[in-house]
């Protein structure tokens, strides 16, 4: 693990798309209405931006009273865990689809069937992976008959695996996460989703803009965490104003 000699509170964080180096990261929530910030939490840059998420918003809904029905997030929320916390929280959420890169020339999991009342998946062949394991991280292992497998025209698009089985894996909350797929799918969620363009990637692009929230003033966790309160405390402050001005 890579420490910074002059900041060791940072993180090294590696991004598809995002600067290499050592960063802090600022999670924050905002309203839908008036897109005010409800919450600031500042973490090293190598802390995945799921980790605290289900914290921070049971926090909001503790400490304010906050009722909340529904929340929009992006594709690096989109974990099992975040999924089933939001179905056990009855909480419409709405996440974006994130691309995975499958190794070119196989067939996608998408293409195999899932067969609930069995519990097995079912190949682009019509052959069935069954059941064999479920690993300490909740995925359960569903594997083919390699004596199925050897003999198929499609094997060469379905595994390379010298051993001629198939498997495929499939987390023990994944009917959660394939609901949040149809809820993004839905009017109510592509409209939801939308919005996030007016209210939390405007409010990161104000702080960068307008605040000088680009970057670090001081060093360390905690004069991080100073700078990204006080920058939300303006931006509220004039979105309060704002809102204030125009009720008049």
């Amino acid at each position: 693990m890579k420490v910074s000699t002059t900041d060791p509170d940072s993180g090294y964080m590696i991004r598809e798309g995002k600067p290499e180096g050592f960063f802090y990261l600022d999670h924050r929530t905002v309203d839908l209405k008036y897109n005010l910030i409800t919450d600031v939490h500042v973490t090293p840059g190598n802390v995945h931006d799921s980790v605290p998420y289900l914290s921070r918003l049971d926090r909001q809904r503790e400490r304010f009273g906050f009722n909340v029905e529904a929340v929009a997030l992006d594709s690096g929320y989109l974990s099992t865990p975040i999924c089933k916390g939001l179905e056990d929280r009855k909480i419409f959420g709405v996440i974006a689809h994130r691309r995975f890169h499958p190794t070119q020339g196989l067939f996608h999991k998408w293409e195999f069937t899932y067969d609930k009342e069995r519990n097995v998946y079912v190949c682009p062949a019509e052959h069935e992976l069954t059941y064999r394991t479920t690993d300490r991280h909740g995925y359960r292992h569903y594997a083919s008959d390699p004596k199925h497998c050897v003999n198929c025209p499609m094997l060469l698009k379905c595994t390379r695996s010298r051993n001629h089985r198939k498997v495929l894996t499939r987390h023990v909350w994944e009917d959660s996460k394939e609901k949040v797929r149809l809820n993004r799918l839905s009017k109510a969620g592509k409209q939801l989703y939308r919005k996030r363009k007016e209210t939390i990637e405007r409010s990161f692009a104000d702080a960068k803009e307008l605040h000088g929230f680009r970057y670090c003033r001081l060093r360390g966790l905690q004069n991080v965490k100073e700078q990204a309160l006080m920058t939300a405390t303006v931006q509220n402050m004039k979105k309060i104003a704002l809102h204030l001005g125009r009720s008049q």
